[in-house]
């Protein structure tokens, strides 16, 4: 796994009411600092991908529908660097993926409904000076191709 990279698997706890899922708390051994939390969507089929931050920990978390998650370790002082991890994560495997600063992500949302994915970053966004990095995500600086795999 990328060097910083975490999965922490999520408990749902059903009751006859609906169901309740913790996805960060400020007790979790691995909690830095709360900067904000946004909801963001993405359609089936739609890749938003790739980004970094430099100073920011992103916390990411899908609560409806399937994303596949990909993250490239782009830090040359990294023991990890170059390495390619990927998530499947959403309603059907409901995970928290902790992204540290320097390494790009992006995903996929590979399930029929549109994905709704939750980010609790250690930062707030800064409209004026964007802690944020972008590249193609069909470019050739990240050896990924985002095509299915059946088999």
């Amino acid at each position: 796994m990328i060097h910083g990279l975490k999965e922490k698997k999520l408990k749902v706890i059903p009751d006859e009411r609906g169901r309740l899922m913790e996805i960060l708390r400020s007790d979790d051994p691995d909690f830095q600092k709360f900067g904000q939390v946004y909801v963001t969507t993405t359609y089936p089929g739609v890749i938003k991908a790739w980004h970094l931050h430099r100073k920011q920990t992103d916390h990411i978390c899908c609560v409806q529908g399937m994303i596949k998650l990909v993250v490239y370790d782009s830090r040359k002082d990294s023991p990890t660097y170059r390495e390619i991890n990927r998530f499947m994560i959403g309603i059907h495997h409901p995970a928290l993926v902790r992204i540290p600063p320097g390494v790009y992500h992006g995903w996929m949302c590979v399930s029929p409904e549109e994905a709704v994915v939750v980010n609790t970053p250690t930062e707030l966004y800064n409209y004026d000076n964007p802690d944020e990095e972008r590249l193609d995500p069909h470019g050739e600086e990240i050896p990924y191709d985002w095509k299915r795999r059946d088999g």
